[in-house]
């Protein structure tokens, strides 16, 4: 149950956009750039930074949400997301991308975690600094909308399947419209 009376049909980081349009509409043009911004890294690479930083976070609502944008996003869908929750390293995402991840799960941990291995390992697999950037940014972000949706306690389903639709149009529509 919610900790504030919000809109009880709306889950997650909706419900709170919805309390609050006048703080939702910064954090959504935030998560509009960093996920769907001009950018090396796809829109289907971002949204899997962000889903392993939630999971990792246990943000339930975030991990499965954007678990389902990425799985539209990307070649291999839900079973790469999944394998990233599991293993970074196990994981069917390139050696930049399984490096940009160990970066971001650092930085899920604390900002400090994140040592110049981690980083002269990204840049050797041909990160960019843009990309190094991005990832951190984007890492640093999620930690925080993974506590605003979770510090307020609001609802989210833990089944994947749920998460579908709203994957679908994440991917179509952004974050300015939720």
């Amino acid at each position: 149950m919610p900790h504030i009376a919000l809109d009880e049909n709306l889950p997650g980081i909706i419900a709170l956009f919805a309390y609050r349009p006048e703080t939702a509409a910064p954090l959504g043009q935030l998560a509009d750039v960093l996920l769907r911004g001009p950018s090396s890294l796809s829109v289907g690479e971002r949204e899997l930074i962000g889903a392993v930083v939630s999971r990792g976070n246990d943000c339930t609502f975030c991990s499965r949400s954007h678990a389902a944008v990425a799985a539209e996003a990307l070649e291999g869908g839900m079973p790469v997301v999944e394998a990233a929750w599991k293993d970074v390293d196990g994981a069917p995402v390139s050696a930049k991308m399984k490096a940009l991840l160990h970066i971001a799960v650092a930085v899920r941990e604390s900002g400090k975690s994140v040592g110049e291995d981690l980083i002269e390992t990204a840049r050797a697999e041909g990160a960019t600094d843009v990309e190094i950037h991005d990832t951190v940014l984007i890492a640093a972000a999620f930690c925080m909308f993974n506590r605003y949706v979770d510090g307020l306690a609001t609802l989210a389903v833990d089944d994947q399947d749920a998460y579908q639709a709203v994957g679908v149009r994440l991917l179509a529509n952004g974050y300015t419209n939720l």
